[in-house]
């Protein structure tokens, strides 16, 4: 099974920080093997269509921005990622 790919995008605030401190969280609960990277590149941020961050794309596919989500809102999005590859 080839892993996720998975872009956090923002500048490198708080909640940035906070919500790639989150993705390595709930991948470790999952024991899920995924290439994160962080974007803080503004072009590359608006290239996904992305107004506001902090934002999360899995395999090319923006799942929600301008948000934190809760850590089960986090779990559920990244299980039902990689059920799709199941």
């Amino acid at each position: 099974m080839n892993s996720l790919d998975i872009k956090v995008l923002g500048p490198g605030c708080a909640n940035c920080n906070n919500l790639e401190k989150l993705v390595f969280d709930v991948l470790a609960e999952l024991n899920a093997d995924a290439n994160v990277s962080k974007v803080t590149d503004y072009k590359e941020i608006v290239s996904y269509g992305v107004m506001s961050t902090p934002a999360l794309v899995i395999d090319g596919e923006v799942k929600f921005s301008g948000v934190v989500p809760s850590k089960a809102k986090m779990t559920e999005i990244i299980t039902g990622e990689l059920a799709k590859r199941r």
